[in-house]
């Protein structure tokens, strides 16, 4: 297994954990009003996997390491780490419900597409800048939320809950410029 794939694994094998330590209500160094221990450690193994995607992918393509089970297990594990958080986070009442279900019906649409295209033609399309910018805006929301909006909060900015709002944006705005891309899939259906 090369140095890339290896980089998935560790960052899907952070998901059960970051998912333990969520429920472990933790807090060191007491107070209500502080950050919990928790959420920092959380934050930290959040922050550590979403490195792991930023360099595994660049590893790949710098050293031609690009594989199958990369570009499958890949953005699978960033999907199950983005949708593991925000599962929480509508249990602690940080997030709508409905903000929830338009991300995790959109990634389980793509990843549906994304199966169809290569089953019909053996390719993967490359993320486009709308789908970089979800990612990269869900990561700023999932880290600050867990971080309770730390270095903004004390200004007055929501900086979590606005990178949530750009996040579902990009969100709807890449899964439809996905399917536009992808309709030759159904073209044959609809004929």
């Amino acid at each position: 297994m090369n140095l890339p794939n290896k980089l998935t694994v560790f960052r899907i094998v952070l998901i059960p954990l970051f998912a333990i330590i969520l429920m472990v209500p933790i807090n060191l160094w007491g107070g209500s009003d502080m950050l919990p221990t928790t959420h920092l450690i959380a934050a930290l193994i959040f922050i550590a996997a979403s490195l792991t995607d930023t360099l595994d992918g660049q590893i790949a393509r710098r050293q031609h390491l690009v594989t199958n089970f990369g570009k499958f297990a890949d953005p699978l594990a960033d999907k199950l780490l983005v949708m593991t958080a925000l599962i929480y986070f509508v249990q602690f009442g940080w997030v709508p419900a409905w903000m929830v279900a338009v991300i995790v019906i959109r990634e389980l649409a793509v990843t549906g597409l994304r199966t169809l295209i290569v089953e019909n033609n053996g390719q993967v399309m490359a993320a486009a800048m709308p789908g970089k910018i979800k990612t990269t805006t869900q990561m700023l929301a999932i880290t600050f939320f867990l971080l309770h909006n730390f270095g903004f909060a004390t200004i007055g900015i929501p900086f979590a809950q606005i990178m949530l709002w750009i996040a579902v944006f990009f969100t709807v705005y890449s899964g439809i410029e996905y399917f536009w891309k992808a309709r030759f899939v159904f073209a044959d259906g609809l004929k």
